[in-house]
């Protein structure tokens, strides 16, 4: 199976029962977070939907900048504060977590490719 996609087949509707403005707000050290409110499509705020807070953050490390990413569980700015260092520890752990068994893979495949295979035993 081909994951070719033929160009003419994606869709670019904008989904008008779906909007968010996009806001940002950071401490301008670690804590970055996106505030997306539910619009209407006149663009006037949707009260009946509840705002999607998302934090974001980076860790540099002997690779490079390390990306960490995570929603938060709030419901206005205030919450999102308090939500954030739980959210990018909770992140962290997973990234590791991803590396660690990456590492562990690359390891078993290292130990099998190692194998010498001898012709008559």
């Amino acid at each position: 199976m081909s994951d070719f996609v033929n160009p003419n087949d994606l869709d670019f509707k904008v989904d008008t029962r779906n909007l968010y403005r996009e806001e940002s707000i950071t401490d301008l050290k670690v804590a970055a977070i996106r505030r997306m409110t539910p619009i209407n499509p006149d663009g006037s705020d949707d009260h009946t939907r509840s705002p999607i807070f998302v934090a974001s953050t980076q860790l540099m490390t002997p690779e490079g900048p390390l990306p960490l990413q995570a929603r938060l569980q709030a419901n206005n700015l205030k919450e999102a504060y308090e939500e954030f260092p739980k959210a990018m520890k909770m992140a962290l752990n997973e990234v590791m977590a991803q590396v660690e068994e990456l590492q562990r893979q690359q390891a078993a495949q290292k130990r099998d490719d190692s194998r010498i295979i001898v012709p008559g035993r």
